[in-house]
């Protein structure tokens, strides 16, 4: 569980990315998480982008991501979603 600072941090970080996946009309399928997952694994927070003919709104895939891929959601807005998870690899160096 990331406090509210950390919290705060991490979206001023996350000003600053470009969105690394983007998720269609596909949805948000295996393929797709083990993607986030592997990115997460080397860079700790990335930037989600929904398009718009996926038909998901940014809260619902928040949460289904965050949950299966035991993430933390930092920040959901407009179709831009934001997921944060420590990465256990030891030669990435830790923003938290």
């Amino acid at each position: 569980m990331i406090t509210t600072k950390d919290r705060a941090k991490l979206r001023g970080l996350a000003q600053k990315m470009e969105p690394l996946v983007l998720i269609g009309k596909g949805g948000i399928t295996e393929s797709v998480l083990d993607s986030i997952s592997i990115l997460l694994e080397k860079r700790e927070l990335i930037k989600i982008r929904l398009l718009q003919n996926s038909g998901l709104d940014s809260k619902s895939a928040s949460t289904t991501i965050c949950q299966s891929i035991s993430a933390e959601g930092v920040q959901c807005i407009g179709n831009i979603v934001v997921v944060y998870r420590r990465s256990s690899r030891d030669d990435v160096q830790h923003i938290l």
